[in-house]
């Protein structure tokens, strides 16, 4: 009885800039299969794009994946972009030696050729198709050139790219899909393609199918968009009389008009996500449901279950709507479940940005969040919440001008001061700041807004906003007296 043989998934950006959601989805689908089925996840760079693919753009894909939490088994180390694993080089530009000998044998098979036709000849036979009414499909004169006339042709100077035939191939080729099901492409969808280019770079199609090879790849997940690459590839597979991988291709990620999302309807990179203060978690159980559907229907899932119930069986084939809104929900969900001393963490950076000044003590902090978190969905909300608190940010804002043309205003500032100045607690409480606010009303004989509205604006600066309650007892004494008497100086 042979044995199961170890599942090796990969994914293979192109790294020309910060990882897309929908890159992101598919990496996560991958390490979830990976992790779940107790194989391996390997990381390879698709660089052959030699003008947009740099360095600095693989660390922008590396330090998003990283960000996630998706580590890889195989591929460059994080840290100094050097291969980590058997198989490597794992950065397609590195391995062009291992294309060449790959394409010198389909050469000397038979299978494949060197082309020497020029862009305008190729594009005059496409018009003359076109016109009849035929597929645009390249008829090489140089198909049946021997391959030795053909380096004679290179050695002297012409440049060549090498094709692979197609046209004596005449069936269909099959296979199942993991989320499409049945697939099934005729031969004469293509024609002869190229495999490598006359610099010696390959094309996509001729590296992944080599790579994928090579590095043992047994399940290939990727987007829905590949799906017409996978015809080229079974026939690079077939010639090379190679093992074809199991093939699964997921739906496309859409915006809320049913059309693949795209930048202009806002944050779309993981980077964007991270800047705007969504957790790792939080995005990736949300990407997570984009294409797949946890056993119960579940949407909070953490990522140990995650891993526990993925399976490809559950992947559906319709295109998944990128509901902004509910992933805002979904990281609020996520930011008030956590522990205030973690969270305070990753709520400081945002803080510190802005120069805010607050305490530094620990417990300080933790009733700050105990008290913010409930009106919080992302960290980024936690800058104009703690901006309130900051002395150095309190300014009288215009919409309280109207508070000052009040008549009772000034009593009320006067009798606040005089009520906080001689509190024997540098905190007050949230009760007894209700009975402070009370006695206000009493002994300066107002109520309604001319009692509220002036206290607010001696606190935050403004008639409107977060609850004083929740506030006052986050400030210190000397913090609202302070801030009364420049209500007071402005009345003069």
């Amino acid at each position: 009885m042979s044995q199961k043989k170890t599942v090796r998934v990969r994914f293979a950006p192109s790294p020309t800039g910060y990882l897309h959601v929908g890159g992101a989805r598919t990496a996560l689908y991958n390490y979830l299969f990976a992790k779940q089925q107790g194989g391996q996840f390997l990381l390879r760079i698709e660089d052959t794009d030699e003008v947009r693919s740099t360095d600095e753009s693989l660390r922008m894909v590396i330090e998003d994946l990283q960000w996630l939490g998706l580590k890889w088994d195989e591929g460059p180390n994080p840290e100094t972009l050097a291969d980590v694993g058997p198989c490597g080089p794992y950065r397609q530009s590195r391995r062009l030696e291992i294309y060449k000998k790959v394409a010198d044998e389909l050469i000397n098979q038979g299978k494949a050729y060197y082309c020497f036709l020029k862009d305008e000849e190729i594009e005059k036979q496409r018009e003359e198709a076109l016109k009849e009414g035929r597929s645009p499909h390249v008829q090489s004169p140089y198909e049946d050139m021997p391959a030795a006339e053909a380096l004679a042709k290179i050695k002297a100077g012409e440049k060549a790219v090498v094709r692979f035939k197609t046209k004596h191939l005449k069936k269909d080729y099959k296979f199942t899909d993991y989320v499409r099901g049945e697939v099934t492409f005729p031969s004469d969808m293509v024609g002869d393609f190229v495999l490598l280019r006359s610099g010696g770079m390959p094309v996509y199609n001729f590296c992944c199918a080599v790579d994928d090879h090579m590095m043992g790849i047994t399940h290939v997940l990727r987007a829905e968009e590949h799906l017409p690459n996978t015809l080229r590839q079974l026939m690079i597979y077939e010639a090379m009389n190679w093992e074809i991988p199991r093939f699964g291709h997921m739906s496309l990620i859409l915006d809320e008009d049913r059309k693949k999302l795209s930048k202009r309807k806002g944050a779309t990179s993981c980077h964007e996500f991270k800047m705007e203060g969504y957790l790792p978690g939080a995005l990736k159980n949300f990407i997570a449901l984009l294409g797949w559907t946890h056993p119960e229907e579940k949407e909070i899932i953490p990522e140990e279950e995650l891993i526990a119930k993925f399976s490809v069986d559950r992947l559906h084939p319709s295109g998944a709507v990128f509901d902004a809104v509910k992933l805002k929900w979904m990281n609020g969900q996520y930011l008030r479940a956590m522990d205030e001393a973690e969270l305070w963490k990753l709520v400081e950076p945002f803080l510190a940005r802005e120069s805010l000044e607050l305490p530094s003590d620990q417990e300080w902090r933790k009733k700050s969040l105990q008290a913010f978190k409930p009106a919080m969905e992302t960290l980024v909300d936690a800058i104009p919440l703690y901006r309130l608190l900051s002395d150095k940010s309190y300014a009288l804002q215009p919409e309280a001008d109207e508070v000052f043309q009040w008549e009772p205003t000034r009593k009320v500032l006067e009798t606040w001061k005089a009520l906080v100045s001689t509190e024997p607690s540098d905190v007050i409480s949230e009760e007894r700041f209700l009975q402070l606010q009370d006695m206000v009303k009493d002994q300066a004989q107002v109520k309604g807004k001319f009692l509220f509205m002036p206290i607010r604006v001696a606190v935050i600066g403004k008639p409107h906003g977060t609850e004083l309650k929740i506030l006052v007892p986050l400030m210190k004494k000397k913090s609202l007296v302070d801030r009364v008497d420049i209500c007071l100086k402005k009345l003069g």
